[in-house]
């Protein structure tokens, strides 16, 4: 039987091989023999041959496929990636505006969607992606409106998210054999309301109160504590509370469905910190509860990928200990507390942690 061919042989590796097949009492001298100047422009010509198979070897596996070849493997599963979405704001104006009423900041441009109360309101943005989330303050309008004195883009109320990314879609298809959406079971929860625009991760909880209820925890696609606005549009998509169990939404017919927003637990840091000639605690506070902050990022974005929705976070000292002696200005770090214990802080699988008082 032949041996399989070798698509990560180098070209050093074919000649060794096709030298070791001839008699050594001809010459096989590099570069002045004839029989090794006709094995090596073979043996580049063959080599660009393994490259090209090798290249169209990994557009055919998922675990190796390009974004548009991954798309292609996905779809037989019938999955594709979450397209963008758009981020809804908030807007504060002095009277109530129109309906359908355009507004512009730097160069994104906003549309009035719906009334909160008077003279607040939700804005669309024209433009889909993470983009519509970053920038806050006044907004100018496109069409005049009479009376019209103050207007502002304040909160994020849904986020909007750029269009998966390739790993994250990888691994969305390799989890897709682990467990198959079907009918209403753990899987097609987590499948259908986290592809909803805004959501970030969603852990489902069985007969919390009474059979056939179902309980749905959300965060939003920044890790953050969603707003209401977006448990609603969640509510309003799996199971709208007027028709609960009917199957109105995604959910089947029977499950009665509520979404609540994940808890957040705070979590006080007292730590002791020796600085550097020269610094203090006001001269590093913001650059460390900014590295602070986002260690609790990475633990709540950890809550909204795992697998078990039982499991609850552990902020670790160790963690903040480490990440605070990376910031300028810190010596050594010792004795840190968390809410008021010298231990790592266990939180309950519906929260995560906020940062609260710290002090060093």
């Amino acid at each position: 039987m032949a041996e399989p061919l070798n698509l990560d042989a180098t070209y050093e590796d074919l000649m060794a091989q096709k030298m070791a097949g001839i008699d050594n009492s001809l010459d096989k001298r590099e570069g002045t023999s004839m029989i090794f100047n006709a094995t090596a422009a073979n043996s580049v010509e063959t080599i660009q041959m393994l490259m090209t198979v090798k290249n169209f070897v990994d557009m055919v596996f998922a675990d190796t496929a390009p974004r548009d070849y991954l798309i292609r493997r996905a779809a037989e599963r019938g999955l594709k990636p979450y397209e963008a979405t758009f981020a809804k704001r908030k807007g504060v104006f002095n009277i109530d505006v129109p309906i359908d009423s355009r507004f512009s900041l730097d160069d994104l441009n906003y549309e009035v969607i719906e009334r909160i109360s008077q003279g607040q309101f939700i804005l669309q943005c024209e433009t889909s992606g993470n983009v519509g989330n970053l920038f806050s303050g006044q907004l100018i309008p496109i069409d005049y409106i009479n009376g019209l004195q103050t207007a502002t883009l304040t909160d994020v109320l849904v986020p909007g998210d750029d269009e998966e990314d390739t790993e994250t879609f990888r691994k969305r298809y390799f989890n897709s054999f682990e467990s198959q959406a079907f009918g209403g079971n753990r899987a097609d929860y987590k499948e259908k309301v986290g592809s909803l625009p805004g959501v970030g991760g969603v852990r489902v909880y069985r007969a919390w109160n009474g059979g056939g209820t179902v309980k749905l925890v959300i965060i939003d696609s920044r890790y953050e504590k969603p707003t209401q606005t977006l448990v609603d549009d969640v509510q309003e998509a799996v199971d709208p509370i007027d028709k609960s169990g009917e199957g109105v939404g995604t959910a089947p017919i029977d499950h009665e469905v509520t979404a609540f927003a994940v808890g957040e637990s705070i979590v006080n840091i007292e730590t002791y910190i020796t600085y550097q000639i020269g610094w203090d605690w006001p001269a590093i506070e913001i650059t460390a509860k900014s590295v602070i902050n986002e260690y609790f990022r990475e633990l709540a974005a950890e809550w909204a990928n795992s697998e078990d929705d039982n499991a609850g976070l552990v902020v670790r000292v160790s963690q903040i200990e480490t990440r605070l002696l990376g910031v300028a200005g810190v010596l050594d770090i010792k004795d840190t507390k968390l809410n008021g214990v010298q231990s790592n802080l266990v939180i309950d699988k519906e929260f995560i942690p906020k940062l609260g008082v710290m002090s060093g």
